[in-house]
């Protein structure tokens, strides 16, 4: 999802699903306002939404783990 925010991959889903604003909010229990914010980068949707929002896509959130690699300092 480089360079793309969430909004921006929930809006593309929606659009390719065929899905207005309005219908997605109501089917999952969201207000038009807050999906609208979110499309937009505006907001701070919970992990609550989100999830709502992505059950109703046939999306899945990922939290995964990212490699750091750390280097010891000397002492």
């Amino acid at each position: 999802m480089l360079g793309t925010t969430i909004g921006q991959t929930i809006k593309q889903r929606r659009k390719e699903l065929g899905i207005t604003q309005p219908v997605l909010a109501e089917l999952a229990g969201v207000s038009k306002n807050t999906l609208y914010k979110l499309e937009r980068a505006q907001g701070n949707p919970s992990l609550d939404i989100l999830n709502k929002l992505a059950e109703v896509l046939g999306m899945e959130l990922k939290l995964e783990v990212k490699k750091i690699n750390y280097k010891s300092s000397p002492r």
